[in-house]
């Protein structure tokens, strides 16, 4: 069942799940709050169980036990048909992008908005173009995504799922495929989504430049997750200074 969000509501609740993959247990007491306006980062080596979580909150994995709430839905009693519903409310970006590589740019976005509901061509047209500028990608619109770097699709991949306005924006591992500059840059995007307001949720194995952002980081290993420590470190956007105070 939907509910309404406010500003103290929780975007995510997970409390005692137990969940598993082909019938071996990943989570046997699975804990985590997600508060509207939080910036969340999964650290924990490659196997640990920091994509199953990802899995679990879009709805691709379901508890075995205990009680699950994202974004207003239930997991635990969610039908498949909610599936489409749930993640309407998401924004998932991964690691390899998926992108439509026989469409353009263009074409895989307003995909997402014809299938969600949108009917206007010019509507459709500059809300695409809306997204696109929001992260920062000034490429035609009309190139197929291997015509572009990985940074770039990366881009229009967050584009893509932020074109619905979402509650809630999943992200794991997305800066695994890129050089370490633009990861830093994809970083920044993510940051700058976060100071508009938007809720991030993003699982990575680089925790030297997760120290460099702002955000909540949960540890997860050997089945538990543990939050580390608080960190927020008052940065500046992009604009709004040309010194760096260090």
């Amino acid at each position: 069942m939907e509910s309404t969000t406010n500003t103290n509501e929780l975007v995510v609740k997970l409390v005692d799940c137990e969940v598993a993959i082909n019938n071996k247990l990943v989570f046997s007491n699975l804990n985590l709050e997600v508060k509207k306006g939080d910036f969340i980062f999964l650290i924990g080596q490659t196997g640990s169980g920091k994509s199953t979580l990802i899995r679990l909150l879009y709805g691709d994995l379901a508890p075995k036990r205990g009680s699950a709430q994202v974004v207003g839905f239930n997991l635990n009693k969610i039908k498949p048909k909610e599936i489409p519903k749930l993640r309407r409310k998401l924004g998932i970006v991964f690691q390899d992008f998926k992108l439509l590589d026989d469409r353009s740019i263009h074409q895989n976005l307003s995909f997402v908005l014809k299938s969600t509901g949108w009917k206007s061509k010019s509507n459709i047209k500059q809300k695409v173009l809306e997204s696109l500028q929001q992260v920062k990608v000034y490429v035609d619109s009309n190139k197929y995504p291997f015509e572009i770097s990985g940074g770039e699709q990366q881009r229009v991949a967050i584009a893509r799922a932020i074109l619905n306005e979402p509650i809630l924006i999943i992200a794991d591992e997305p800066t695994g495929n890129l050089d370490p500059n633009t990861s830093v840059e994809i970083m920044q995007l993510f940051e700058l989504l976060h100071k508009k307001g938007m809720t991030i949720i993003m699982s990575t194995h680089d925790y030297a430049m997760v120290k460099k952002f702002s955000g909540k980081i949960y540890r997860i290993d050997d089945g538990q997750i543990q939050e580390v420590f608080k960190k927020i470190v008052p940065r500046r956007l992009p604009n709004e200074s040309q010194s760096d105070s260090n």
